[in-house]
């Protein structure tokens, strides 16, 4: 960060190809869909403009994040097409799952897959940011904060919340499929 500070465009260059996948992952799960390249761009030139707000000794990632995560934000002020594209960047969410290396995400079938994305989709907006972070990106709970911009305490309230609804929405389509199959 000192060499970026300095005015080392190499050395940005070096952050941005570090945390451009995570970033993109980020605004796509948030709901920016096929704008999410769009978002990153537009955070990585704020983030950029805004190095001297930037705490000497804090971790990048969740400060870009947050910027990332307010861009994808601004992208939807406009509230009548908000959920409409929300639910599109839901549907097509579901390949971004297996863009990560961890075995738990290539471990998930399609069909379980189908039914987490599905899950997810029926959940609020801050109860799907939230499982989001946790989760999707395996941000913990103070990156989640600092990427939502909410205190500690509400990521994991809101946490349990998000769990416990996609649990009871999980179990009661189960339990709707038994009933047309059983």
């Amino acid at each position: 960060m000192a060499r970026v500070r300095d005015g080392d465009a190499d050395a940005y260059a070096d952050l941005v190809r570090r945390h451009a996948p995570v970033a993109v992952r980020t605004a796509a799960l948030l709901g920016a869909g096929p704008d999410a390249e769009d978002v990153v761009q537009e955070a990585f030139v704020k983030a950029y403009v805004a190095l001297d707000r930037f705490r000497s000794g804090s971790p990048f990632r969740p400060w870009l994040l947050r910027i990332v995560a307010n861009e994808t934000r601004n992208l939807h002020r406009a509230a009548g097409r908000r959920a409409a594209r929300e639910q599109r960047a839901w549907a097509a969410a579901e390949p971004l799952l297996l863009a990560g290396d961890e075995p738990a995400e290539s471990a998930l079938g399609d069909v379980r897959r189908s039914t987490l994305v599905a899950g997810l989709s029926r959940l609020s907006a801050q109860h799907r940011q939230v499982v989001t972070c946790r989760y999707l990106l395996d941000l913990d709970e103070a990156e989640t904060a600092a990427v939502l911009g909410w205190p500690r305490g509400t990521v994991k309230s809101r946490l349990h919340r998000a769990l416990s609804a996609l649990r009871d929405d999980l179990a009661a389509r189960d339990a709707e499929e038994v009933g047309r199959h059983g």
